[in-house]
């Protein structure tokens, strides 16, 4: 029993005697937050979409944000302000300002109304003004490609016009 006693008393002080401090500072009070403004589109009669980000770090912190116009969704609304008055070649003529209305209505088979022609009076337009047509069709390129190989030959015939003419005013000098 002594030499339980006598083990019992090394580790016991062995234990007592090892005691480990560890001292530290807790800062209580965090650094502000850069918070991105709120840009509420709540009301769906607005066209508008709200972007806004935030950057922070220990030091400094950066905030924005900005509306963006949607205009798919001005056009919209205006067409369908079009129709309500009873205005359908209007509200047509607004939403082919985009491409993909002015192709599948070509695609359809109905040509999109400009300058108060509609049908094949339209179609026949749309050929002869190739420029016109909104920016991103599938169709502007072939429509400018073949205005172009009709200009061609024209453009030969007025230079011998103009030949004819030149030559017709020098015989008529002399």
């Amino acid at each position: 029993m002594k030499y339980i006693l006598i083990i019992f008393l090394l580790f016991a002080g062995k234990a007592w005697s090892e005691t480990n401090t560890v001292s530290s500072t807790v800062v209580n009070n965090t650094p502000p937050t850069a918070n991105a403004p709120v840009l509420p589109n709540s009301n769906s009669d607005i066209c508008k979409v709200g972007i806004g980000g935030a950057v922070q770090n220990n030091v400094l912190g950066i905030a924005t944000g900005v509306l963006i116009d949607d205009e798919l969704c001005q056009l919209l609304k205006l067409s369908r302000s079009q129709f309500a008055y009873g205005m359908k070649v209007s509200a047509v003529a607004i939403l082919c300002q985009d491409p993909r209305v002015w192709d599948s209505m070509t695609d359809a088979g109905t040509p999109c109304p400009v300058r108060g022609l509609i049908g094949t009076e339209a179609e026949q337009y749309w050929a002869n003004n190739p420029h016109e047509i909104p920016e991103g069709s599938r169709y502007k390129a072939s429509y400018v490609q073949q205005v172009k190989v009709e200009e061609e030959p024209q453009g030969d015939m007025d230079a011998i016009k103009n030949f004819g003419l030149m030559a017709l005013s020098l015989l008529l000098l002399f």
